[in-house]
């Protein structure tokens, strides 16, 4: 017992140092990917602090403290965690409402909830969220994304953004005629140079090179554009000291639902990001683990004043491709990171916010999921219906509720179809099945009927009203059920009051070819004693027999 504890949330550090060791040659690989990651999460983590209403400095806590424990506590051999645009309107919405202590108590009681899904193993559950339901919240993630973006794009003297995406479209419309064009050519440009660097020198962080270049273009010009340190002051050269929240009862309930938000995102983000991590770099995370990881991760991110945490794809994948061999490379990718909070703060806060706003808006693009969006329009009805529920809920009421929306929908037309799928009929001749009524002699008197697929609560009713279908009631009734693989309490209901019906009419009920894990649910629920033992048969042969003995009786 304690050895599968170990196996299921053991570090995958550790896990890779016990049975493959750690050479020298690995840490200067590591450590060489480490640095390629800062470069890349250094303007992200700020930006995506700044998109949230919060200062940049907050990013910069998270991508350190989060991203350090990420990689150390977490399953996966690649995963790179921090902040990550998917929280952006979650983070400003909790902020807004309840102030950065309220946001730093719910990042606590996430990571709480991340840990209890990791001792309930929960981790392999998260597969089975409909793929539609994540495409639709990403894709409305995406757009919310790129709408924060406005602003700085624009340059508008907002003071406050309001979350909700009509309020936040009223108040763009309303300062529009304040744009500042230099902004807006400083962030085109910025976007130009993210595409052309990708395209020609793949092996240099895009948004690094848009950092670099437009804060010398402003400093060089005197560019009346925003900057950080216009905004937010001088950034903070070392990490807060830790703080613990103020808790008490009325605010854990107050912000359960938000911490439950944060804490469903967290995991889906960061065991996805893992997921694309193994088929990358050809490693197997653990689900469990990791979220233990997620878990830790918040907790101390919201202590040393920072944001929510999560695995961030595009930063794992860039350490990928930077050659990582273990979560090492996280580890000192945060090293790197607080070694450049130490020597360039002050330059960090040159940089101009219409640049960031750009980075985010390419972030956004990438995450827009257009490919897959246009693959599940092409998809059956029901999946199209799920993905734009999904999408239109996550843009205009909130994350939450929408995925919850678009788990229970995606189930519903699940269910629907299942019971189109499951069949209640009359059996029907077909030559090329040995145990085809065909080739049965069926006495007089007796009915056969066949149901297809699983006896759920979506088909129970359909079997209760299978009655109706009798001209005139049989003296034996031969429900067929080789073909049920499972049956639930609806089902058991069901078969309950179809038998006290046919009695009513003096008609025995007989079920046939009944499964052995349809049999155990029928006798533990003492249906067997209800419809009689003995009427319970594993073959349509010994139904026959059966019935026969019945019209005998009779006659």
């Amino acid at each position: 017992m304690f050895r599968s504890f170990i196996d299921l949330f053991e570090p995958k550090i550790i896990t890779l140092f016990r049975r493959q060791g750690y050479s020298k040659d690995d840490f200067v690989a590591d450590v060489m990917a480490g640095l390629t990651v800062a470069i890349i999460a250094l303007p992200l983590a700020m930006a995506i602090a700044i998109a949230s209403n919060l200062p940049p400095e907050r990013g910069i806590y998270t991508a350190i403290v989060a991203g350090f424990l990420i990689s150390a506590h977490g399953g996966s051999r690649y995963q790179i965690g921090g902040p990550t645009a998917a929280f952006i309107v979650t983070v400003a919405t909790v902020a807004m409402k309840h102030g950065y202590e309220g946001l730093v108590l719910a990042t606590i009681m996430a990571g709480g909830i991340l840990l209890l899904m990791a001792f309930v193993r929960a981790g392999e559950m998260i597969k089975f969220i409909p793929y539609p339901v994540i495409v639709g919240f990403t894709s409305g993630i995406a757009l919310l994304i790129a709408f924060s973006q406005i602003r700085d794009f624009f340059g508008l003297s907002i003071e406050t953004v309001p979350p909700d995406f009509i309020d936040k479209l009223s108040v763009y419309i309303a300062h529009l005629h304040e744009t500042n064009f230099v902004s807006v050519i400083l962030a085109l440009l910025s976007i130009g140079i993210i595409y052309y660097v990708n395209r020609r020198y793949p092996k240099i962080p895009g948004p690094i090179a848009v950092v670099t270049v437009t804060a010398l273009t402003v400093w060089l010009f005197g560019l009346h554009v925003e900057t950080i340190e216009s905004r937010f002051g001088a950034i903070p050269s070392s990490l807060p000291s830790p703080v613990w929240p103020e808790i008490t009862f009325d605010k854990l309930r107050l912000l359960l639902p938000d911490a439950i938000t944060i804490a469903t995102l967290a995991a889906i983000e960061s065991l996805l990001s893992a997921v694309v991590a193994d088929g990358m770099g050809g490693s197997r995370h653990k689900p469990n683990a990791e979220l233990l990881g997620q878990g830790i991760a918040n907790i101390a991110s919201g202590v040393f004043g920072g944001l929510p945490a999560t695995g961030a794809i595009a930063r794992t994948a860039a350490n990928i491709k930077a050659g990582a061999r273990t979560p090492v490379s996280g580890i000192m990718h945060t090293v790197w990171l607080f070694i450049f909070m130490i020597l360039f703060a002050p330059l960090i806060a040159k940089i101009p916010l219409a640049a960031l706003a750009a980075i985010l808006l390419v972030v956004a693009w990438n995450m827009s999921e257009i490919k897959h969006v246009r693959e599940i329009m092409k998809a059956p009805r029901t999946d199209r219906i799920v993905l734009i529920v999904t999408f239109v809920l996550t843009v205009l009421v909130d994350l939450n509720f929408a995925i919850q929306a678009g788990i229970a929908l995606a189930s519903i037309l699940f269910i629907d179809q299942m019971m189109k799928a499951t069949q209640i009929r009359a059996v029907q001749n077909e030559e090329d099945d040995p145990d085809s009524i065909h080739n049965k002699a069926i006495p007089e008197g007796v009915d056969v009927f066949e149901i297809q697929g699983p006896l759920f609560f979506g088909v129970a009713e359909k079997l209760v009203d299978t009655m109706m279908l009798f001209e005139s009631p049989p003296k034996a009734f031969i429900l067929r059920m080789r073909y049920v693989p499972i049956i639930d309490a609806a089902g058991l209901r069901a078969l309950e009051i179809l038998h006290d019906r046919l009695k009513a009419h003096d008609t025995i009920l007989i079920l046939s070819g009944v499964k052995s894990q349809v049999r155990h649910f029928i006798t533990k629920a003492q249906i067997d004693k209800i419809i009689g033992d003995e009427y319970i048969v594993d073959h349509i042969d010994k139904a026959i027999v059966k019935a026969q003995e019945i019209i005998s009786q009779n006659n």
